[in-house]
């Protein structure tokens, strides 16, 4: 990534607001980005985007993604260079009691987003931030190729397998190759493993589950502790995809694919591995049980194959997942202790920058 490349570059970012969201925002803003956010206010209590105060430095702008004349009128109006589609309902759980509300944002959402570009003249990239769980999950021992087919067992990842399909759709039909000339678009889709890191209080969520058990010194229940998961620091995914759009600026239709950024094979951890990862640092007697209740389907293995992002934009992972589970360990401490939280995570973007120019071989 190169940090010179966002200075002064106009940003529309969706989703602003959420854990994800929150984090590129804060980062966009360290590189000196004219950015502007849509989203609807933050979706917890508390939430990093307030707490760190994300919407200081930038134009946050409340808005539904369903509501696809707000959303085009904020858009235009903001005349982007740039758009980094992450608006989404983001939980498989929730998906099971509101079906309807997670297809019309994380399809119809898409839909929008992307008849707004077509009426913004601005815009020369475009990533649509979808998931690891947009695949046809088969449970196998290896990881997923961009290539492999759209799929989705609940109404989440089937949600995100269709914004993947609506992603091609729209680049065949509107920002295709042979009039690169007349629309100036590249289009690409973003696909990631499980994020997580400081801030992220969302419900249904292992790490924010753990924390705030641990927190409140009581046991966390753990549903399905076998079930293997690519985990990864948010900031991760968040550098892939800045050096993704900075590829679909400078070069076009080259890149406009998409793409996986997960972690290393060896980083795809039971939940169980990460459970007793937080108790040793966290101390203090913190300790977990097996929650032996009835819920929902939720896939047992799932990996990505991130061999494209690494060969064609030369990004790779920079943490080791007990290094990550420690920046989330020290995040929560030090705000805990009263620091700054946009402080923390700013510093925590200052390190992780340095450390990812570095990224070791693998």
């Amino acid at each position: 990534m190169s940090p010179s490349f966002w200075r002064g570059k106009r940003v529309f970012l969706t989703g602003h607001t959420g854990f994800k969201g929150s984090w590129m925002s804060l980062w966009l803003q360290s590189l000196g980005a004219d950015l502007t956010g849509y989203a609807l206010a933050p979706p917890t209590q508390p939430s990093l985007f307030e707490l760190a105060r994300v919407g200081d430095a930038m134009r946050s702008i409340i808005g539904d993604v369903r509501d696809a004349d707000a959303l085009r009128r904020a858009m235009v109006e903001a005349k982007p260079d740039i758009v980094i589609h992450m608006a989404a309902q983001p939980l498989v759980r929730y998906s099971y009691t509101n079906p309807v509300e997670t297809y019309a944002t994380n399809v119809m959402g898409t839909v929008h987003m992307l008849e707004a570009v077509r009426q913004t003249s601005s815009v020369r990239a475009v990533v649509n931030v979808t998931t690891d769980k947009c695949y046809e999950n088969r449970e196998w021992n290896w990881g997923y190729r961009e290539n492999e087919a759209m799929g989705g067992h609940d109404p989440y990842s089937s949600s995100k397998g269709c914004s993947e399909l609506v992603t091609a759709a729209y680049r065949s039909s509107f920002f295709g190759t042979e009039a690169y000339g007349t629309h100036g678009v590249a289009l690409a889709s973003a696909r990631a493993g499980n994020v997580i890191g400081g801030g992220d209080w969302a419900s249904d969520r292992l790490i924010p589950d753990i924390i705030a058990a641990f927190s409140a010194s009581r046991p966390v229940n753990i549903r399905n502790p076998n079930s293997i998961r690519p985990w990864q620091h948010v900031l991760e995914p968040v550098r892939g995809y800045l050096m993704l759009a900075e590829a679909l600026h400078d070069h076009g239709m080259q890149f406009a694919e998409g793409w996986n950024f997960g972690p290393y094979d060896e980083d795809a951890r039971p939940v169980r591995w990460i459970v007793e990862a937080l108790s040793q640092m966290w101390g203090e007697d913190a300790h977990w049980q097996v929650d032996g209740a009835d819920h929902p389907h939720e896939a047992t293995f799932l990996k990505l194959d991130i061999s494209k992002a690494r060969n064609a934009l030369k990004w790779q992972p920079a943490l080791r997942l007990h290094d990550a589970l420690g920046m989330i360990v020290d995040w929560t401490r030090r705000c805990a202790a009263g620091e700054a939280c946009r402080e923390v995570t700013l510093d925590q973007i200052r390190t992780y920058q340095d450390l990812s120019v570095i990224a070791p071989s693998h």
